[in-house]
């Protein structure tokens, strides 16, 4: 596969790299992201993926686990079910998935008026959760939205494009990976 053009240093405006198979390289502290698992500090892990596979994410809703090289911006969790570090999940925290709405992939308070999905759900899915860089600053609105690591359903049942472990092994993850880590996702 030949490489894709880049957007400056190898990453574009709308988080992550924009560049495809081999050149997504990983440096030593790094999450590497497939189709068949995850490999971090020499161990692999079994992980769910987007149900539209991995591949150059097009639109809000296409469920594509985007390729390229991503940061985490923030690890959240829920403070009724675990004790964590990070933000706390309250309430009335969502995410904004609707293209119209000037809070666009971005946390918001509900109610609110445009549509978005609640943080504080009743399965564990996101009891703990960390937020990628994905289309993030700005946001590009119909980009896609919501780019997670978390919880996964049941073992690799399909994501609607976030990449999702069993809790055990993200807890492992994100407790040691660091400020400079990087989530590198690969088709």
């Amino acid at each position: 596969m030949s490489p894709k053009p880049s957007t400056g240093h190898g990453r574009s405006r709308h988080g992550g790299s924009r560049h495809g198979g081999d050149d997504l390289r990983a440096r030593a502290g790094d999450l590497v992201v497939t189709r068949w698992g995850a490999w971090f500090l020499n161990r692999r892990f079994p992980c769910a993926v987007g149900r539209g596979g991995v591949g150059e994410k097009r639109r809000e809703g296409d469920s594509v686990t985007p390729v390229g090289r991503h940061r985490i911006e923030v690890v959240l969790h829920r403070p009724d079910r675990l004790a964590g570090t990070g933000r706390g999940i309250e309430p009335r925290d969502g995410w904004s998935d609707d293209p119209k709405d000037p809070a666009y992939n971005r946390m918001v308070r509900r109610p609110h008026r445009f549509s978005h999905e609640a943080l504080r759900r009743a399965d564990r899915q996101y009891d703990l959760l960390a937020v990628l860089d994905w289309n993030r600053d700005p946001p590009v609105p119909g980009l896609g939205s919501a780019i997670f690591l978390h919880v996964w359903r049941r073992p690799r049942y399909p994501t609607a494009g976030c990449i999702a472990f069993r809790r055990a092994d993200l807890d492992f993850i994100l407790s040691r990976m660091g400020p400079r880590a990087r989530v590198v996702v690969r088709d």
